[in-house]
Parts: structure tokens; sequence; C-alpha cells
């Protein structure tokens, strides 16, 4: 890819690996969520808690390897090779310390946490086996993670897309076995679930070291052997890491408390946003791959001294962006009863399904330029910016979900309309800070 330069063809190069491999890890809560739409009710709502609690934990890591990511484009636009291995193995060692930790805490605190903010007691039950089985993964998550901030920040984004295909036939077949007991295996239900999830990882994160060993130019990334352990790199690394980790573990918090919102609704509530929340990812990660694109690049091109270009280059990926999404925000409101088939056989919660279905989708108009510009921030380096709109916009967004959902319960449909506020006042602010041009000439 010349310097500097980032045509159509060149942004659609990066994004498109990564928008295979999001698909595909999209396809793990699908199947996830599909699978227990056949279980049962309980255990179709009790997944959505189940999930949404061990991604936010999940993000604590996550949203650190993002921050990671940004350094490793900005090393790699500079030319320092060598130095993106330095920002691998130091995320890696920090991340499998931070996993311990997660995991500990959530075996001691997590039955009393669900027992007090969930009121169903069949969906408590069910949410906490789900997550007392699933938590271990996070250890193989949190390394993967790594291989993808690397990956993504080095524009090498074609493996991602086999990692992902290897990951979700993984997660299938172990979903199978054991949700409904095959092979001679006992039929585990919504526990079956979160043991395969956990398998899947571990086999992704099998890949991507088996990958490495044999695709990578290992010697000109600093990747062929371990580094030691530098506590001053991992500093150098916080003022950028800390802000994306906490901002994505935050950000999802608020959409645990939403969840939380509709389970005291009603059970019905529940299930029908579990599968909004499901439909919703597949343009989710679609969005988030031209998202991430847009970081990526714009970390590299401002690496390569071209921060005069970023301008015209978040307007190329929010074009195609707007392009891809829109079509796919046309196909859900034509078709909302097929798409809510695909996580259920339940005739009365398809039906139900379809006011919130359109909501869901539509406020997809408003996100596509909110994360764009979001992101574009992030890759300028400037993390401690972007957490704080990010908290401005989850602060209003949490306002309106407590007056409009928690205190008024209306029809599940209305709750969704809080998508529309936080895409809209996430969207205004970005503009306003992208367009503003404070972030020019940060260094990371």
């Amino acid at each position: 890819m010349a310097t500097g330069t980032y045509s159509y063809r060149n942004i659609w190069k990066v994004a498109y690996p990564i928008l295979i491999s999001l698909v595909m890890e999209q396809l793990i809560g699908l199947t996830d969520t599909a699978f227990m739409g056949r279980v049962g009710e309980v255990e179709l709502g009790a997944s959505a808690i189940a999930i949404i609690y061990y991604i936010v934990l999940f993000m604590i890591g996550f949203g650190f390897s993002i921050g990671a990511q940004i350094i490793i484009g900005r090393r790699n636009g500079e030319g320092n090779f060598r130095d993106t291995g330095k920002v691998f193995w130091n995320g890696l060692y920090f991340l499998l310390g931070l996993s311990g930790i997660l995991i500990l805490l959530s075996e001691l605190f997590s039955p009393w946490m669900m027992q007090r903010l969930v009121s169903s007691e069949a969906i408590h039950v069910a949410a906490l086996s789900y997550v007392r089985w699933r938590l271990p993964g996070m250890v193989f998550a949190f390394v993967t993670a790594m291989y993808r901030a690397f990956y993504v920040g080095t524009t090498q984004t074609k493996t991602l897309t086999l990692n992902s295909i290897v990951m979700v036939l993984s997660n299938i077949f172990f979903n199978w076995v054991l949700i409904f007991g095959h092979l001679g295996f006992p039929a585990l239900g919504i526990t079956g679930a979160a043991i395969g999830s956990s398998l899947a990882e571990f086999v992704s994160m099998i890949f991507f070291i088996i990958y490495t060993r044999v695709g990578c130019d290992r010697q000109k990334y600093g990747l062929d052997k371990p580094a030691k352990f530098e506590l001053a790199e991992l500093k150098s690394m916080m003022p950028t890491c800390i802000w994306t980790m906490i901002q994505h573990t935050i950000s999802l918090s608020t959409w645990l408390i939403f969840f939380l919102y509709i389970e005291h609704v009603g059970e019905r509530a529940l299930a029908i946003s579990n599968i909004a929340r499901s439909s919703s990812g597949i343009i989710w990660v679609v969005l988030q791959a031209f998202s991430s694109t847009c970081s990526t690049l714009v970390s590299n091109i401002i690496g390569e001294g071209h921060q005069d270009k970023v301008m015209s280059l978040v307007k190329r990926i929010l074009k195609i962006s707007y392009g891809v999404v829109s079509l796919m925000i046309l196909l859900f409101c034509l078709f909302p009863q097929a798409v809510a088939r695909i996580y259920t056989d339940i005739p009365d919660i398809i039906t139900a399904s379809v006011p919130t279905m359109f909501i869901m989708s539509t406020s997809y108009l408003l996100h596509v330029g909110a994360q764009v510009f979001f992101l574009a921030i992030s890759g300028t380096g400037s993390t401690k910016i972007a957490f704080r709109l990010e908290m401005a916009s989850l602060a209003v967004y949490m306002a309106y979900c407590t007056v409009v959902i928690g205190w008024l319960k209306p029809d599940v449909a209305v709750c969704w309309t809080a998508e529309y506020v936080y895409g809209g006042v996430l969207l205004m602010f970005s503009w306003w800070y992208l367009r503003s041009g404070r972030w020019k000439n940060r260094s990371i």
C-alpha cells in the first residue's frame, strides 16, 4: 500500500477481512441465542443477561487491546516494526494477569450480584450457570484479542478471516454436542453453551499461535521470541490504553443496565430484546469493521506523516459504511420476521419482535456516523478525549433509560428508542471534535 494513499480499494482491502472475521465472531453469539431459543423462553432471556455480563468483563481486556492496536498502528506507520512486537508482548503479559484477577473476582461476587440484579429466580439460576462456565474461556479470549490487535494494527487483516471461520465452526460443533447432548454427551442446556464457547475461544487462540509461527515474519516484528516484561514499556502504553479500556467497559456496562431494566419489564420483553440484540449484532459487526479500519488507517497515516489527509480518509470510509449499512437496514425493515426466525421458533415472540426490530435497525442511520467519527478520534491517539465524549453520551443515554424504561415501563419497542438517543448524541459530539482539529500533532 503506497505511503499516504488510501483509496476506496485500499480501504476495502483492510476492511473486508475484519468484516468477515467480525461476522464469523457474531455467529458465535447468534448460534448461542438460536440454540437457546429452541431450549426455552427462560434460557433465551437468561442468555441475554449472561452473555452481556460476560462481554462487560471481556471488554476490560478488549478495550486495553484496542489501545494497543492504536499504538501498534502508529509504530507500523512510522516503520518501527520491532517496536510493534514490544507492544504486543507487554500487552499480552498484562492481559494474562488481568484475566486471572477477573475470573477470581467473578467467582467470588457473581452469585451475589446476580441474585440482587435479576428479579426472576429462574433467569438468575440459568444466567449464573452460564457465567460460571464461560469465564474460564476469558484467558483464551484475551490472548486472541492481543493477536487481533497486532494483525489489525499492522494491516495484516487476512488472517482474521481464517481464524474466525475456525472459531465459529468450533463453536457450532461444541454447542450442538453439549447443549442438546449428542455423540454420547449429556444435554447440558445453557451450561453447554458456555462450555462450547469457551472451547471455541481455546481453538481460536491455538490457531493464532500456529499461524504466527508459520505465516508471519516474526523476526521483522519482534515476535520470534518472547520479549522480557518491561514495566517502562507498559507504563508508556497506559496513557493510550487506559482510556480505551475504561471506555469500552463502561459502554458495555450501560448495555447490561439496559437489559436489567428490560428484565424488570418482563420475561417476554427480555426474550424479544435478546432477539433484537442478536439481530443488531449483524449490522453492528459491519459497522465495526469499517470504523475499526478507520481507526487503524488514521493511526497509520498519521505515523507516515500525512495528518493532512485524515479528514479525506474519514469521509471515504463514511461513504462506504453508509452504503453497506443502509442496504442491511432496508432488508431488516422489509423482512423482520424472517430475521427473528433465525433466533427462535416461538410464534408469539416472532410476531411481537417486529416493532422492536424496526426501531433497532433504523437507529443505525445515526450509529454509522457516530462510530466512524468516534473511532477516527481514537485513531488519532486522542483516547482520553474519546473517553470523555462517550461518557457524556452515555450519561444522556442512561438518564433516558432510567426515565423511560425504569420508571414508565413502556412497550419493549419504545424502550429501544434509547438507541436513537445514544447514536444521535455521540454523532454530534464526535463530529464537533473531529472538525475542530484539536487532535492534530498528538504524539503517542
